[in-house]
């Protein structure tokens, strides 16, 4: 059954309206919490108690016993382990703290589905959270298996499979930087075509920019300058694009080294929030009863390898505007 909404608000809003305590998460690792920063400030802006966490590629197996909460999550703050230079967990918490909100970033070990189940449980019932927004810098989290690239799916279909076997709090997946991932092989063609499958099974709320003129998003820019200093040797590739689209610059916009030789296309269409309900998203992902029963990441990357052996790839399919 659709909902219906009105015109003049956004179905997402609509959802989170009655929200009180809100967990905004980083589905891919890396600095996938900073493309959900700019929603997690909305919330927080609007009276919203807002807890923040990621699935790490840090370091944090050498964290000390004081700084686990649970099982494979571990508490950050502004002074966790200083000595370690890539850190994007350490570095949110310090830009927080500096803007004069709550300086804690919750990590979230790189573990299979069962394990971040766990850990994710742990997490929600720590902080009675009553709504989980689950956040992809990228799209490749919208890819249902069957694509000719996948981008890199086992971060993110190991944090969309391991929520879908919670029950209680709502639970919804944004996606910000389309266009990103064309560098891991994605065709946004199809992107679009499973968009369109989500709009027809009723999980698709909807898409709105993050404006450089609204207080969010220029403490989204601050931010993604911030953990640039932080991380000189391993600045964010995909919130550097987004960053770049929300300040209005186009094309070729290089920003780090490391996109030395690749030929950038920052556009306004990376400014975009994708919003959808996780179980619709879950359910067209074809492979996610292969790696329910994970335990670790590496058995995730098996179970997809072997599903894509077995399954018929559509082709690219060229966006013809």
């Amino acid at each position: 059954m659709i909902t219906m909404t009105t015109l003049h608000t956004h179905p997402l809003f609509d959802r989170l309206a009655s929200a009180r305590r809100i967990l905004v998460a980083g589905a891919g690792g890396g600095f996938d919490i900073y493309a959900g920063l700019p929603l997690a400030l909305s919330l927080m802006h609007q009276g919203k108690e807002v807890q923040l966490a990621n699935l790490t590629f840090s370091a944090v197996e050498g964290l000390p016993l004081e700084s686990w909460e649970a099982p494979d999550l571990a508490v950050i703050t502004p002074d966790t382990s200083p000595h370690q230079p890539y850190f994007p967990e350490r570095a949110l918490a310090r830009w927080l703290t500096r803007h004069g909100y709550p300086g804690t970033v919750h990590a979230l070990a790189r573990v299979g589905v069962q394990p971040l189940r766990a850990a994710y449980r742990a997490l929600i019932e720590r902080y009675a959270i009553d709504t989980v927004v689950l956040v992809d810098g990228g799209t490749d989290i919208l890819m249902r298996g069957d694509e000719s690239g996948l981008g890199t799916p086992e971060e993110d279909l190991t944090s969309v499979a391991a929520l879908a076997g919670i029950e209680g709090p709502e639970r919804l997946v944004v996606s910000i930087g389309f266009g990103v991932d064309a560098y891991h092989g994605v065709s946004h063609g199809l992107v679009l075509e499973n968009i369109a499958a989500l709009e027809r099974a009723g999980a698709y709320l909807g898409a709105f920019s993050v404006p450089r003129t609204s207080r969010e998003g220029a403490l989204f820019l601050d931010a993604v300058a911030h953990a640039q200093e932080q991380t000189p040797e391993h600045p964010s590739i995909v919130n550097g694009s987004i960053a770049a689209a929300v300040r209005g610059e186009f094309g070729d916009v290089q920003f780090t080294s490391r996109t030395k030789g690749s030929e950038l296309f920052v556009n306004p269409l990376m400014a975009l929030y994708f919003a959808f309900e996780l179980d619709g998203l879950a359910r067209q992902c074809l492979y996610l009863d292969r790696i329910e029963n994970t335990h670790l990441m590496r058995q995730v990357s098996s179970a997809i390898e072997v599903f894509r052996e077995e399954v018929r790839q559509r082709p690219p399919r060229r966006i013809p505007h």
